[in-house]
C-alpha cells in the first residue's frame, strides 16, 4: 500500500495532531514518514542595507533552527513508535509547491496534512 507518507508541518497544534495521526497510520501500514517544514523567505521594505543584511540573516537562522527543532522532535516521536522518519526543511515562497516538490523528490505516495495550521483571522459571515 503506502510506503512513504509525507507529513508537512508548520509547528502548530493542529498540525501536531495531524502528525500524530500520520505516525499511527505509518506504523499500522509499515510505512516510513518524511516530516517537512516549509518556511518562507525573508521579505522587507527597509531601505537601510545594514538593517536588511543583519535582519535577513537572523530571520533565516531563526527559522532554520525552529524547523530543525520541530522536525527533529517529530522524527524522534516517530522513531519511538517504531516508524522510520526522515526530515526536510525547505525555504519557499509557496509552501504548497514545496510540498508537491518534496513529495515527488522523496517518492512519497501519500500526504497527510491539516487543512491549515496557523490560525486565520478575519471577520466571519454570520450563519443564516
Amino acid at each position: 500500500m503506502y510506503k512513504n507518507i509525507l507529513l508537512p508541518t508548520d509547528g502548530s497544534e493542529l498540525s501536531a495532531k495531524t502528525i500524530e495521526h500520520g505516525i499511527d497510520l505509518a506504523k499500522t501500514l509499515g510505512a516510513k514518514i518524511t516530516v517537512l517544514m516549509v518556511t518562507q523567505p525573508f521579505r522587507t521594505f527597509v531601505l537601510e542595507p545594514l538593517v536588511i543584511d543583519a535582519t535577513a540573516d537572523e530571520y533565516t537562522q531563526h527559522l532554520r533552527d525552529r524547523a530543525l527543532k520541530i522536525t527533529g522532535d517529530l522524527a524522534q516521536k516517530a522513531q519511538a513508535a517504531g516508524v522510520q522518519a526522515d526530515t526536510v526543511h525547505v525555504e519557499d515562497e509557496h509552501p504548497y509547491q514545496a510540498i508537491i516538490d518534496t513529495a515527488a523528490a522523496k517518492g512519497c505516495d501519500l500526504v497527510v496534512m491539516a487543512s491549515h495550521g496557523t490560525p486565520r483571522h478575519g471577520r466571519r459571515r454570520p450563519r443564516q
